[in-house]
Parts: structure tokens; C-alpha cells; sequence
């Protein structure tokens, strides 16, 4: 049982778990037979983690089920469908988007962009998995964001082609409308400066793809640096990462200082040092190694990221916050990255989501990335 999603970047095939999540499938199929898909927008795009759309009003806040358009405002929502077999553990997989309650899905749906998204079980209905058209799902994913992780430029469901239905039409089902034209659905555009779907970004014109990736990676370095210059992980956005400092995470608790400081004088002389509880004194499982040299230091790197030390696979980079991180450490300010916790939780209430899917969980999400080293100027490569 499949529907193939038609974008303004591409064709999205998606499978259906008709049997795992039956009120999820139906709700879907249904909501694709009577085009109430078309048109919407991706209105949330967070690399690495999500693309969300399934909105008509295309601001995250609306849609209803095929059973509220069906039995009317009572039966808005449906119910959720939990089992063990379905988890957030693969690339692709396709859940329903809630209104931050149990109980409360409507139309909208996002698709999973990392397959480490376990923290998302048994909140978010998984009903599908993107079998065909990945390239589709990283060509939105790729695309820039604002603040609000909302696209510079609108992207689009056109069509919604449904492969297979194994359920019977509900009653009350509307009929069959024809297609919608673009300006039924401008209201969330109309009051926001949007390049439209068709639309090119004018400093790239005459670029050739390559030429067009280069300049939208140096884009989003400088967003990355901007956003530590404001969050006063950096003195200035034009902060040069330290070159003698590495950043050593995913370490053994039984690890000390002293191995390390061994293991890494192979480089040449350094200073190494495990974070450690203030209170119970026990590892917190990263620290720093400083060089006095940056030929040094790129050795380092190079050879032992990825290395086994204590029966552990440690990571090992260089991050434009890391020296300050480390003084912040060094006179007692900091303990288990509090501060930036607080940041996080205090953005969160500050930030205008969209009300679906992410109010509880954004904190989560961000700390969780933060954590295993998304903060880092070095990403990490995705793998399918």
C-alpha cells in the first residue's frame, strides 16, 4: 500500500503499515483521495532531524482527520497507534505530527531524517516509510531556513497519487474535488516574503549546481558562527576555531587524564584534561587536549578520531566553542553544560514553533544533538 507524494523538489513514494497503524493509514489514504494535501507546504525543515508538512493553512497550527471532515468537530483527532515493531530508528520513517496532546492527530505528518530518533517513540504515530525519492527528501532538507526553521523558499505537495487502498471509503466522505490552483492557497505567503516554488535565489543565477552548493554551505558556516556569536559561545562571528585545541567525546569512565595525556604525547607534548561531576567527582565522559602547535594537533585528529581507547570509540574534532567551554570549566562556571541547557530551555519558550509536534520535544532534541556533538563545526556524514 503506497501513495507517491508529487513535490515541487521531486517524487516522495511512501509506503503504508495498513496493518501496524490502520486509523493513521486510513486517515492518510483518505485525506490524499479527496486532494487535501495539495498545495500544502513543508513548513518546517530541520536538517538532520525533520521535514514536516501536512497543514493546509500552512503555518503549523491547522489540518483536521479524515474523521473530523467525516463526523464533524468532535472526532477532529484520532487516537494513537504504538507497537515496539515500528520505531524512530530508521531514516524515512513517516509519523503523524501531533497537537502536543496524546490522543491529537489531525493531517500532519513529518518524515524522520536521522535513524538515532528513538527519543520520539511511543509520542508520535508512525504510519509510512519513504521508500523511493530520497533524493527529494534531502533536496528539502538542504534547503534554507529561517529562525523558525520555516524555508526561504515555498515548497510544495502538487499531487498525491494513491498506488493502493486497501480500505473502504468512510461515510460521509466528501467528494472527489478538482485539483486546487495556487492562489487558493496563499495566506501564509501573502504576509511573509516567500520566493516562490518555481523561483531561483537571484545571487544564483548562472551557477551551475556545484557553484550553488559551495555558496549555500558557506551560508550556513556563517549562520552556525553567528548563532555561537549570540549565544556568546564566541567573541565575533569572524572568530577563527582554535587550531591547537581538540574536543575528545564518548570516552570510558575509567579513562583519566593521565591515559590520555599518553596516548596523545605520541604527537607531541600536550595537556589533556577529563571533565569531571564537581560533586560526585566521576567522569563526564569528554574533555580537551591542548597542543602547543597546530601540526601537532592535526595529527592528532586524524589519527585518532574514531580510535579504540578503553573499549571505547572515542570522537575527536576541533569546535569554535571549545576553548571557551573549557575556561568556563577551568574556573568552576560550568557544570554538565548547565548553562547551555538553560539557553535551550529558554529559547525553546521563546522560539514560535509551530504548535504541532515539537513543544515538548524540542529541548529534548536540541540537548540530545548537542550532546553527541551536532554543535561541533565539523558535521558528521549521513549515511542512509
Amino acid at each position: 500500500m503506497s501513495v507517491l507524494l508529487q513535490t515541487s523538489k521531486g517524487d516522495i513514494v511512501i509506503d503504508l503499515f495498513t496493518e501496524l497503524a490502520p486509523l493513521a493509514c486510513k486517515n492518510f489514504l483518505k485525506l490524499c483521495k479527496i486532494k487535501y494535501y495539495h498545495l500544502c507546504t513543508f513548513h518546517y525543515v530541520d536538517k538532520g532531524f525533520v521535514i514536516q508538512t501536512g497543514d493546509p493553512t500552512n503555518t503549523g497550527k491547522g489540518g483536521e482527520s479524515i474523521y473530523g471532515i467525516c463526523f464533524g468537530e468532535q472526532a477532529r483527532y484520532f487516537e494513537d497507534e504504538f507497537t515496539p515493531k515500528l520505531r524512530h530508528n530508521r531514516k524515512g520513517r513517516v509519523s503523524m505530527a501531533n497537537a502536543g496532546q496524546p490522543n491529537t492527530n489531525g493531517s500532519q505528518f513529518f518524515i524522520a531524517l536521522s535513524d538515532q530518533l528513538e527519543y520520539l517513540d511511543d509520542k508520535y504515530t508512525i504510519f509510512g516509510q519513504v521508500e523511493e525519492g530520497w533524493e527529494t527528501v534531502e533536496a528539502i532538507e538542504s534547503v534554507l531556513v529561517d529562525e523558525r526553521k520555516k524555508p526561504f523558499q515555498v515548497i510544495r505537495i502538487y499531487h498525491t497519487i494513491i498506488l493502493d487502498d486497501p480500505f473502504p471509503d468512510p461515510p460521509g466522505l466528501p467528494p472527489i474535488p478538482p485539483s486546487p490552483e495556487r492562489n487558493d492557497r496563499q495566506r501564509e505567503e501573502s504576509s511573509e516574503v516567500r520566493l516562490d516554488d518555481d523561483e531561483v535565489w537571484q545571487e544564483e543565477e548562472g551557477l551551475d549546481s556545484e557553484e550553488r552548493e559551495k555558496m549555500r554551505r558557506r551560508k550556513e558556516a556563517r549562520s552556525r558562527a553567528e548563532v555561537l556569536e549570540i549565544i556568546g559561545d564566541i567573541p565575533d562571528a569572524e572568530v577563527k576555531p582554535p587550531e591547537t585545541t581538540l574536543f575528545v567525546c564518548k570516552l570510558n569512565p575509567v579513562t583519566r587524564s593521565e591515559d590520555l595525556e599518553l596516548i596523545f604525547s605520541r604527537f607531541g607534548e600536550c595537556k589533556a584534561e577529563i571533565i569531571k561531576d564537581k560533586v560526585t567527582g566521576e567522569s563526564l565522559c569528554y574533555g580537551f587536549i591542548e597542543f602547543p602547535d597546530r601540526k601537532a594537533s592535526e595529527q592528532a585528529f586524524f589519527k585518532m578520531n574514531n580510535c579504540l581507547i578503553d573499549d571505547r570509540r572515542i570522537r575527536v574534532d576541533f569546535s569554535q566553542s571549545v576553548a571557551k567551554l573549557w575556561n568556563r570549566v577551568r574556573q568552576g562556571y560550568c557544570d554538565r553544560l548547565e548553562e547551555d541547557e538553560e539557553f535551550l530551555h529558554s529559547h525553546r519558550k521563546r522560539s514560535n514553533h509551530s504548535e504541532y509536534l515539537f513543544d515538548d520535544d524540542l529541548e529534548e532534541k536540541a540537548l540530545f544533538q548537542y550532546r553527541r556533538g551536532s554543535s561541533h563545526s565539523k558535521t558528521r556524514k549521513r549515511h542512509k
